[in-house]
């Protein structure tokens, strides 16, 4: 018998928070509600980042990397190896400022052969068992890639996602005047081959802005636009990989990073469970 993939987390923490500046810590250690610890008497703070880090524990994932731009050492220093939630955790650096496709790349080397869980630490969704759905639906089938979709009222502000009856992925479009797309992808599951893409488009890209230079000898960053991951999503369908749609019409999403959604989500967490 086939020994199963490893289920990998990924949680990109590289931004800088601007939005909800100025904070003591990183966006993605705020505390957001409450939770028993073991040992401890009472229940203590919810960090933000301990909601997605449980639902991909849910989901089979024992091991999960964040990746970080350096400074952001207190998440590190606060969530250490991962024991106190039953985890294995590590930490990689990205050192470019291009966007997200880039910080993910640098857990690529811990990832091959990898079912890739990804989440962003610094938001909440349901439902809680939403990335189970998305593993069966990813070892079920045929697709490189299973995007997690939530309704949106902001689909100019989001990306939002065009799919069929069945659930093929036909276009993503970030920021765009598409409004009339109603579901935003918020979470994913990929196989290896997806992980393999990614690496490649972002080794072309990162050739294609720097050239040959490694960053520690760059005396400032060329012009660029940060590349969003919808955008490398949207070139691996170009280039024939098999995406899917797995969409949770009564499902919520709050990205906690603006100070109206953070006082929301503090408002809908703020009473300890009895």
């Amino acid at each position: 018998m086939a020994t199963p993939a490893p289920i990998i987390g990924l949680l990109p923490a590289a931004g800088q928070g601007t939005r909800i500046s100025p904070l003591p810590m990183s966006k993605e250690l705020f505390p957001i509600g409450f939770r028993p610890v073991a040992g401890q008497v009472g229940l203590r703070p919810k960090l933000v980042c301990h909601y997605l880090l449980e639902k991909m524990q849910r989901a089979g994932a024992d091991q999960a990397f964040f990746i970080l731009r350096p400074g952001k050492w207190d998440i590190p220093n606060f969530l250490g190896d991962g024991a106190e939630l039953g985890m294995h955790l590590g930490y990689v650096t990205v050192h470019v400022p291009f966007g997200v496709p880039f910080s993910l790349n640098q857990a690529y080397p811990f990832l091959r052969g990898a079912t890739v869980l990804l989440g962003f630490p610094d938001i909440l969704f349901e439902p809680e068992q939403a990335y189970q759905v998305l593993l069966d639906r990813l070892h079920g089938g045929r697709a490189d890639v299973v995007l997690g979709l939530f309704p949106t009222d902001q689909p100019q502000n989001v990306g939002v996602v065009e799919f069929d009856g069945s659930g093929v992925v036909r276009g993503i479009y970030e920021k765009s005047g598409f409004t009339h797309l109603p579901y935003m992808w918020a979470i994913a599951a990929w196989r290896p081959t997806f992980s393999d893409f990614l690496h490649g488009f972002v080794g072309d890209r990162t050739q294609a802005l720097i050239g040959t230079q490694v960053p520690q000898h760059l005396t400032a960053w060329p012009p660029y636009t940060e590349t969003p991951i919808g955008d490398v999503i949207q070139a691996a369908l170009e280039a024939g990989l098999r995406v899917e749609a797995e969409p949770f019409p009564t499902g919520q999403y709050l990205d906690i990073g603006t100070p109206e959604n953070l006082a929301k989500a503090i408002q809908q967490h703020s009473r300890p469970a009895e």
